[in-house]
């Protein structure tokens, strides 16, 4: 029972892992194009862009340029027999043991 309790655990943590990588990154980038789009639903001739949204939208690009580089490095250095450690608040890369 132990073990089908350790794999319902384990299928937890991916799924969780999966709906913030699989549909929260995209989110976020959606929402930072929104930031650069026209305000109020009119055509790009006739209205000024939002004050907010070119700030916002380079703080969610910055975020997902993060993510993607995060990614990136997790894969890469297994690689070369490293992994990447979250024991301080920035992640480093650490030999595997």
């Amino acid at each position: 029972m132990k073990t089908l309790s350790l794999a319902f655990n384990s299928a937890w943590h991916v799924l969780a892992v999966g709906v913030v990588l699989g549909a929260g990154v995209p989110a976020l980038f959606a929402f930072g194009i929104r930031g650069l789009a026209a305000s109020s639903g009119q055509m790009a001739d006739d209205s000024t862009p939002r004050a907010w949204g070119k700030p916002v939208a380079a703080v969610c690009f910055l975020f997902v340029c993060a993510a993607i580089t995060l990614g990136l490095t997790i894969i890469v250095s297994s690689g070369f027999g490293m992994k990447v450690s979250f024991e301080h608040i920035y992640p480093t890369l650490v030999e595997k043991k």
